[in-house]
């Protein structure tokens, strides 16, 4: 009887540990909106996105991430810095509704690039200072590498069509998480690919795909994205 008693609550054990790993075949969904936006004629701004990441088409939350910070462009230099801050909310995979939040601030810079008339590169350096529930402090570093190619024009302007890519690695700062829990120096990579079309002359539109790699588990996300300069 003993004997049975353990083995199914070993048996339990391994179904609940079994649930909640990542199904890499399971098509996730982000929907995304992006926005940046100039104060006057100063060289100051406002960017951000609001992005709602689901493990699945819609029902299985990944994440709830609402990022705004302020935008600054110096005199006479091709750069854009930002000092902003993030919530996020992220669920587990599977049935479970639990839920954990995060406060992040972080800083950034953004460095176009132009070679030859269509290729249009983009270098984002963000340094993240992350404040985990249940967890110590923790901070990343993220670069991330973009490409539009522009198809019926020669600017990302509107009823032009364009090739969107980019790929994106994430380093954490640290490996000791605090409660004995540990993390690679390595945390992801994602690479996406995606076509464009210019809505109007301030919005485009993307439709893609992102393959989403980490220590444990690598997944595909559809994206929809809305990006809105106003």
């Amino acid at each position: 009887m003993k004997r049975l008693i353990v083995t199914l609550i070993v048996l339990s054990a391994a179904l609940s540990l079994r649930a909640q790993q990542v199904d890499g075949d399971q098509l996730g969904a982000w929907y995304m909106y992006f926005f940046t936006k100039k104060l006057g004629d100063s060289n100051i701004g406002i960017q951000g996105d609001y992005q709602f990441r689901y493990w699945n088409a819609g029902s299985d939350l990944e994440q709830i991430l609402l990022r705004t910070g302020l935008t600054y462009r110096p005199d006479n230099a091709n750069i854009l810095f930002t000092l902003g801050y993030a919530n996020i909310t992220t669920g587990q995979f599977g049935d479970s509704k639990e839920t954990v939040n995060e406060s992040r601030i972080y800083q950034e810079a953004l460095i176009p690039q132009k070679v030859g008339n269509r290729f249009l590169l983009t270098h984002r350096f963000r340094f993240e200072q992350r404040f985990v529930e249940n967890q110590d402090f923790r901070s990343r570093f993220r670069y991330n590498l973009f490409l539009n190619i522009p198809f019926n024009g020669l600017e990302l302007k509107k009823s032009v069509f364009y090739l969107a890519l980019y790929n994106e690695v994430f380093i954490n700062a640290q490996t000791d998480i605090g409660n004995g829990n540990t993390v690679q120096y390595f945390d992801r990579n994602r690479t996406y690919l995606g076509l464009g079309y210019g809505l109007r002359k301030n919005l485009r539109m993307q439709l893609g795909w992102m393959r989403q790699r980490t220590v444990s588990w690598a997944k595909g996300q559809a994206q929809i994205s809305l990006h809105h300069n106003f």
